[in-house]
């Protein structure tokens, strides 16, 4: 982690995905992301764009089996990169909170850089999570992928969608919710002091 910064990269190996990532907090959004998932490098970019951290990935993964292992590997990765270059998160604002449409979907995403990992996910339409999005990412991925970056960066994280009809509106708006409580939670403020907790640790 480079304090001045707040950047990370890091790789991650295994039978069945090589994932090497970087992320800057302090961004503006940019992003260069290929992981062979066509629809998830759409997700990651719009995260990128709308939370203002720059983001690279690449990623090499069994997605001729499914794009479970991609999508699920790149979530840890994306967690602990975020994790890392949060540093110990003093002068942070820690919470946020983003109300996003897309079309007739709407999203609703509240963050808390916790330091404990929690993620409440609702609102999906019955049978969302066996769509087929692009021809390859299920809707299970969405909550698979916030699961696997909840749990590594160690955020709180309540993610509902309010309404929503396309599965690719539901998708992105939650996508985009998220990058927007994110982008509020991690800011620094200029009026915070220190580590934003009455405990002097996150």
């Amino acid at each position: 982690m480079n304090a001045a910064s707040r950047t990370a990269a890091l790789e991650r190996a295994t039978s069945e995905s090589q994932i090497t990532l970087s992320v800057n907090l302090d961004g503006t959004g940019a992003s260069d992301i290929d992981t062979g998932v066509p629809f998830f490098d759409h997700m990651l970019t719009a995260f990128a764009r709308h939370s203002l951290t720059d983001l690279t990935v690449r990623a090499k993964g069994d997605i001729h089996i499914d794009v479970h292992h991609t999508v699920e590997d790149t979530g840890i990765l994306l967690g602990q990169a975020l994790l890392e270059a949060l540093g110990d998160k003093s002068g942070i604002s820690r919470y946020g909170d983003a109300l996003v449409p897309l079309d007739e979907a709407l999203a609703q995403a509240v963050v808390d850089i916790s330091g404990r990992p929690y993620l409440v996910h609702s609102g999906e339409p019955a049978g969302y999570e066996f769509h087929l999005i692009g021809g390859h990412f299920t809707g299970s991925m969405v909550r698979h992928f916030f699961e696997a970056l909840t749990l590594n960066a160690r955020l709180t994280v309540h993610l509902k969608l309010i309404e929503g009809r396309d599965p690719h509106h539901i998708a992105e708006a939650e996508f985009k919710a998220f990058a927007r409580a994110f982008r509020q939670a991690k800011a620094l403020d200029p009026l915070v002091t220190g580590v934003p907790s009455t405990k002097g640790a996150l």
